[in-house]
């Protein structure tokens, strides 16, 4: 079996969750399955090892499941990007749209220094609303962004496209695409 079935086979459709009319693609079966988990966080940072990664951002709360190790085996700092009230301290904040709602994102504001090359990690790339969000988070520190890496993109929705009209030039890589 490839590392792709392998993923697709772990991951379950939640017929409306949150809300109704969203399917919700659970990746749990996944991250519970060594092999499958392994896989998929040797796959992103395949993905990254020329991008001299920094820091690598996982965004709150499935993203920081990937980000963590990958940030590890990118020899990179990881960096929490969170919804309000989680992160004590002094934060930037940005607001988002996604599919079915909005939202805040939140990040410390010592979290980078300019110059420090970021890589955004999260579970789903869907409207965009949310990496978008985390990049700009980056951005007003003075950190560039190398990368968008997601184990799933939600193709229909059109994610990939905003991102590149807001952040032209940086990459996007999905393991799976739906």
């Amino acid at each position: 079996m490839s590392d792709e079935q392998l993923w697709r086979s772990r991951i379950v459709d939640v017929l409306d969750f949150p809300s109704e009319g969203v399917v919700f693609k659970d990746i749990s079966p996944l991250l519970a399955h060594h092999d499958a988990f392994s896989a998929a966080v040797d796959a992103v940072v395949a993905h990254h090892l020329e991008a001299a990664v920094d820091k690598v951002v996982g965004i709150e709360a499935r993203g920081f499941i990937v980000a963590a190790p990958a940030a590890y085996r990118l020899g990179a700092g990881f960096v929490p990007v969170r919804k309000p009230g989680k992160l004590p301290g002094p934060t930037h904040e940005e607001a988002y749209s996604l599919e079915y709602g909005a939202n805040v994102l939140q990040v410390h504001r010592d979290a980078f220094s300019p110059g420090e090359r970021v890589l955004i990690v999260d579970d789903v790339l869907a409207t965009g609303g949310t990496a978008a969000a985390a990049a700009r988070l980056v951005f007003t520190a003075g950190a560039e962004v190398v990368g968008f890496s997601v184990l799933l993109e939600l193709g229909f929705l059109a994610g990939r496209a905003a991102l590149a009209a807001q952040h032209p030039g940086v990459p996007v890589h999905a393991l799976l695409e739906y």
